[in-house]
């Protein structure tokens, strides 16, 4: 009954995944490029007509990705197959839905409404959705290639009730640190040369994501 109710979820979590992050790299790597070169016109219309119905679908689909993916997490610890990799990558996620619907949405709703502070809400859900974007590379990686990362060749600390192949207690800590680093620049801080524009995001995402993966499978 788990095995066909977990088929079931997984489908539909990847399906409200496609749509989620396929909506973030429309609004960073297609939008934004837009609405710097548009005319006042053109960017009135999209902001008006487009960007509501986009951040719909954008938001909910996160929505029930994270729902889907909590099942999912349940599922893998009913079947001990929980493993550092699925654990920093639910986090990056987590981080990545809580980033839509605390900044980024209520944030676009100031921009599409045009109030006195829109530039600065703007800049703040820019922000987070560049970090999502960040995110986004090694968050896919260890959802789709966890199985494999969980075979590294390192020391592994057993936990109880937990396979213990699939985990390195330092790797768990240090990537923590790290995601939680870059997550604190989402309130605390300001947008980075790192992943201001397009190229660089996808340099750093990509970089990102070989890290935590050497960190996975040698830490």
């Amino acid at each position: 009954m788990f095995e066909y109710l977990s088929q079931i979820d997984r489908f539909l979590h990847v399906l409200f995944g496609i749509t989620w992050i396929g909506l973030l790299y429309y609004f960073n790597f297609v939008g934004a490029g837009y609405l710097k070169e548009a005319s006042p016109e053109g960017k009135k219309d999209v902001l008006l007509k487009l960007q509501p119905n986009a951040l719909w679908y954008f938001r909910w689909a996160a929505l029930f990705t994270f729902l889907t993916g909590l099942y999912l997490l349940w599922y893998l610890d009913y079947k001990n197959s929980y493993s550092v990799g699925i654990s920093l990558g639910s986090l990056m996620a987590t981080l990545m839905f809580l980033n839509v619907w605390l900044i980024i949405w209520p944030n676009q709703k100031k921009v599409i409404a045009g109030t006195d502070d829109a530039a600065q809400a703007g800049a703040k859900a820019a922000l987070a959705s560049r970090t999502n974007t960040l995110f986004s590379f090694p968050m896919l990686y260890f959802m789709i290639y966890s199985a494999h990362i969980s075979e590294g060749k390192n020391y592994f600390y057993e936990i109880p009730g937990v396979a213990a192949s699939g985990w390195s207690m330092p790797a768990l800590y240090v990537g923590t640190a790290l995601i939680l680093a870059i997550e604190a620049n989402v309130i605390f801080g300001k947008m980075r040369k790192f992943m201001e524009s397009v190229k660089a995001v996808i340099h750093s995402g990509l970089i990102l994501t070989v890290l935590f993966a050497l960190l996975v499978y040698y830490y």
